[in-house]
């Protein structure tokens, strides 16, 4: 057995190289997509080839770059959510990914070369945006949140980038851990679950400040229910609620 040995702050520590992972998958992405628009709004095409071109960025927005926004926002967004200090940033990037969300909905929607132009080039200004505020903001301060592993959530993205299912444990046993570090791990298991999946925290006080946590992140969206009420552990069952037909 030997231990990976690195210095802190340096190319070889895993932190950093989490960061310039995420940094390459965003600049990849936003390459792709720039060159994509570039072409559907090249307006010296013949008709026919600026509909396909519009047709395969179309087809790139709604599946890579809105992949690529539900795996961020299901991993890192989701853990950062669980702390104080970067939980009004999280809700702002969320209302970031609501805009793209609405210029790609313009896009699919636009009649017209002038409309598909103004969609386009707004959602590539919106995502780059994004990237820019994860990787100079968002990240630096998920390097250092307690209990926060930027490799193991890096490792998470790429799962669901991949198709992937991420693992989540039936119970969570949060007693042991530092409470500095408890929320951002519960959040960060809260995340990997599907609508109607859940599961048991276990704990050593009754988590009222957890729940109201929960409920400012995700307003009427889980489910909680009391399994144990102390005196010396509480256990809960925390579920994400199904989504309604």
């Amino acid at each position: 057995m030997t231990s990976q040995i690195y210095i802190q702050g340096t190319a070889t520590d895993p932190t950093q190289q989490a960061q310039h992972m995420l940094r390459d998958r965003g600049d990849e992405l936003l390459a792709e997509l720039a060159a994509k628009v570039a072409l559907a709004t090249e307006l010296q095409l013949r008709l026919v080839d600026r509909e396909e071109a519009r047709e395969t960025l179309i087809d790139f927005c709604t599946h890579r770059v809105v992949r690529h926004l539900l795996a961020t926002d299901r991993v890192l967004y989701s853990v950062a959510a669980g702390a104080a200090e970067t939980r009004l940033l999280v809700r702002a990037l969320r209302a970031q990914h609501d805009l793209v969300a609405a210029r790609i909905a313009d896009l699919k929607r636009a009649d017209s070369s002038a409309e598909v132009a103004a969609s386009a080039h707004a959602l590539v200004g919106l995502l780059e945006v994004c990237h820019h505020v994860e990787q100079e903001v968002l990240l630096p301060a998920l390097a250092v949140l307690p209990g926060v592993d930027l490799s193991a959530l890096v490792d998470d993205v790429e799962t669901l980038l991949a198709g992937g299912a991420l693992d989540i444990p039936e119970v969570l046993d949060v007693r042991e851990i530092p409470h500095g570090r408890r929320h951002p791990r519960i959040f960060g298991i809260y995340a990997r679950l599907a609508p109607g999946e859940s599961f048991v925290l276990v704990n050593n006080h009754d988590p009222k400040p957890l729940r109201r946590e929960f409920q400012a992140t995700y307003p009427d969206q889980f489910g909680w229910d009391y399994l144990e009420a102390g005196p010396d552990r509480w256990q809960v069952r925390i579920g994400r609620l199904p989504v309604e037909a």
